[in-house]
């Protein structure tokens, strides 16, 4: 028999569908910010709506020392400066990652730089951390009273860190350090990303010696601004990367007392698109969505038999039963990007209800 709470993801995934087809019509990138506007302008009345219909059972979990209210969040990227963070606890989300910010604002890449691949369930981007800088964000955050670990939106709050474009790679670090200092006050967890194909020779940064020094200065800075109770640091890894080295990453990561991983970001392969797809295939930068699912997976397979460290999963989650798998392969917690855009907020209840289901089950 059908549960209650699966009528109400179909009609919910039907209904926004219907209103796809008016929202893909325009520019992605337009949308996207047009979205963001009006999640971000929803009054207190509309948010409590929203958790009281999409709230559904969810199933708690506490990782790093973190509580999170759910196992699915926002994945870094979808709300860079916190425009929407009041909406996304009303849309079922049990935590959002903010960012990726920088240390100064950025413009990032040229636009065009976002495009849909519909008939592959895909989206490639190469938005070069755009984004109005760390300060910004940490001035927002404090005007909605967000704070470390005081729950005010209603779920777990993260910052993805990036490099500032214009700063050269071998002053990374400082760079990194001036985000770290002032997100650090209001962020449940920070998520260092070196794994984003967008801003060059970025991913050089995952190479182990220099991933060193840079993951044992933030998690060595965190302790300094929060003696014995130091922000958790977690490290985005790219799924372009091969066994050999991501056991170097996992080693550097242990070793520097990261508290986790976050697996995976967007891809520069171009495996699994449909024919309808191939033009826009040659476009520069990160695929994800659909193709990238059981990369994803792998990748968070080979992490969890490797390390005990706690990882994040993320990537090609298009359905409740990819989210699951994911879980499967050994992550606690997941991140929907894509998968959102495609589905919209039904995707969000449905892996909240099933992931209370199996343990429900289970217990």
């Amino acid at each position: 028999m059908m549960r209650l709470d699966q009528f109400a993801v179909r009609a919910l995934r039907d209904g926004y569908h219907i209103l796809r087809t008016g929202l893909f019509r325009f520019d992605p990138e337009d949308i996207h910010e047009h979205v963001l506007t009006v999640l971000g302008g929803l009054p207190v009345p509309a948010l409590g709506l929203g958790r009281g219909l999409l709230g559904g059972a969810r199933r708690p979990v506490r990782v790093a020392g973190i509580d999170f209210p759910g196992v699915v969040g926002v994945a870094a990227g979808l709300d860079k400066d916190g425009r929407a963070a009041r909406a996304w606890p009303a849309l079922g989300f049990g935590f959002v990652e903010l960012g990726t910010v920088t240390a100064q604002a950025q413009p990032g890449n040229p636009r065009p730089r976002l495009y849909r691949l519909r008939a592959s369930g895909a989206l490639i981007n190469r938005m070069g951390f755009n984004n109005a800088g760390a300060p910004a964000l940490a001035d927002r955050l404090a005007d909605l009273g967000v704070w470390r670990g005081n729950g005010a939106l209603g779920c777990a709050v993260g910052v993805s860190l990036g490099k500032t474009k214009t700063t050269p790679l071998e002053d990374a670090v400082p760079d990194y350090l001036a985000g770290l200092d002032v997100v650090a006050p209001h962020a449940d967890y920070v998520a260092v990303n070196v794994s984003s194909p967008n801003t060059p020779g970025l991913r050089r940064l995952q190479d182990a010696d220099t991933l060193d020094g840079l993951v044992r200065a933030l998690v060595s800075r965190a302790e300094t601004l929060t003696p014995g109770r130091p922000v958790p640091v977690f490290v985005k890894v790219a799924p372009d990367l091969d066994d050999a080295a991501l056991d170097r990453v996992v080693g550097v990561c242990e070793d520097a007392g990261v508290a986790g991983l976050i697996a995976t970001n967007t891809t520069l392969a171009r495996d699994g698109l449909g024919a309808a797809d191939q033009v826009l295939a040659s476009q520069d930068g990160g695929l994800s969505g659909a193709p990238l699912t059981l990369r994803a997976r792998a990748v968070v397979h080979r992490l969890a038999r490797t390390t005990s460290l706690p990882i994040m999963g993320v990537g090609g989650v298009m359905t409740p039963a990819d989210a699951l798998a994911l879980l499967d392969a050994g992550a606690c917690l997941v991140q929907v990007f894509t998968g959102f855009i495609y589905h919209g907020p039904a995707l969000v209840l449905g892996i909240n209800e099933a992931a209370a289901h199996r343990e429900g089950s289970a217990s």
